[in-house]
This record gives structure tokens, sequence and C-alpha cells, in this order.
């Protein structure tokens, strides 16, 4: 497997143990050369997870579409940020 998909939120959620899991499952990536594929946010599990991948050395493509992206909330550092128009082409 040299890519994965991961959806989760822009937000920590209610317990630390979201923020815990998410820097696991980064390392985990990055420990396993998979490439990380998310919602491109710098926000909140998507952002703990893509930050953790790459200051472990690995890489995390962002799909986002433009009007969140306009809002300045897409991840700066990613190796790759596809810009769709819609919701519906970034889970596509």
């Amino acid at each position: 497997m040299k890519r994965l998909a991961v959806f989760c939120g822009s937000s920590f959620g209610a317990s630390e143990a979201y923020r815990t899991g998410a820097i696991q499952l980064g390392k985990e990536f990055a420990k396993r050369d998979i490439t990380l594929v998310y919602g491109g946010s710098s926000n909140g599990l998507m952002g703990a997870v893509a930050d953790t991948v790459l200051n472990e050395g690995g890489h995390a493509i962002g799909v986002i579409p433009r009007v969140l992206e306009e809002r300045e909330i897409s991840h700066n550092g990613l190796t790759e940020l596809i810009k769709v128009e819609t919701m519906h082409e970034r889970k596509a």
C-alpha cells in the first residue's frame, strides 16, 4: 500500500484521546512509508495527522475545496495540495 485516505475532523473533538490517536496514526504512516491523503486542513485532527506525518519525514497530500482554501485553513506545508471546486469532488 502506497497511499491511504483518512477522513477525520477539522476539530479535536471532546477527548484528548482523539488527538493522541491522530498523532500515533501519523507516526505509523511515516514509519511504513505510506502517503497520507486527506482533507487538506491545518486544523484539528486533520492538521495533527498531517503535521505528524510531515514531521516524521513522510508525505501528505491534501484535497481541499477552493472555498475552504480561500478561508486560509489549508495546510501550507504539504507535499501536495490539490484544489477542487466542490465537496463532492473532494470526496471523489
